[in-house]
């Protein structure tokens, strides 16, 4: 079958497939503060790095409509800041908890009963349960094309300023996948525990 990005109920899908093809996902659980000292915590499944040197990492929040903006989107262009918190098989249902459309200036890391750990670059925590968690200083926002209702997503690019890892997921020099647990989104409502790695090395190009 072939047909439109939309047009997927005339191809008789139930739901659009595009999350579901480009998957699995790295989520990015991104922990903010706005102007008045409020602290948010939300997840993201549109999150990647995009560079290493410098390192940056974007991620996508979406508005509903023309005057709708997330608490993610207005602490980040408020303060210019924000950390990415990395979600491991034991953070899963805290974070599935921060996802609630709460109230701007709840707590979510009160709400999931997580730990706060101040950052060390920028003016916002990190949860103090997850394996790895990246602070970002804001380089860039891109609002992105309307659709025909108003909705809209907006890109942020983040320069990554510091880097935590605990020292528990390390062995040998390196970030152990096995003991970091990493979890992926997958499309619909399905997740997935990333637990089977293998090593491929480049091919090597004579002459």
């Amino acid at each position: 079958m072939f047909f439109e990005p939309m047009d997927y109920k005339n191809a008789g899908l139930a739901h659009n497939p595009l999350k579901a093809i480009v998957a699995p996902r790295p989520i990015g659980w991104i922990s903010s503060c706005g102007n008045d000292g409020s602290v948010n915590l939300a997840p993201y499944s549109f999150f990647n790095a995009v560079s290493e040197d410098p390192a940056i990492v974007i991620f996508s929040v979406q508005a509903s409509g023309p005057n709708h903006q997330k608490d993610t989107l207005r602490n980040v262009t408020e303060t210019s800041a924000f950390t990415v918190n990395i979600v491991g098989a034991n953070q899963v249902q805290a974070m599935n908890v921060s996802s609630g459309d709460y109230p701007y200036g709840e707590n979510e890391f009160t709400t999931a009963g997580l730990r706060m750990i101040p950052g060390t670059t920028v003016n916002v925590p990190h949860v103090g349960e997850v394996p790895a968690a990246l602070e970002c200083t804001l380089l860039q926002t891109i609002t992105l094309p309307a659709n025909d209702r108003g909705g809209h997503y907006t890109a942020i690019l983040g320069t990554v300023t510091g880097i935590f890892v605990d020292e528990s997921v390390i062995v040998d020099g390196k970030i152990s996948y096995a003991l970091l647990a990493p979890v992926a989104r997958m499309g619909y409502r399905d997740y997935a525990n990333i637990n089977d790695f293998f090593e491929l090395g480049r091919p090597v190009i004579k002459g």
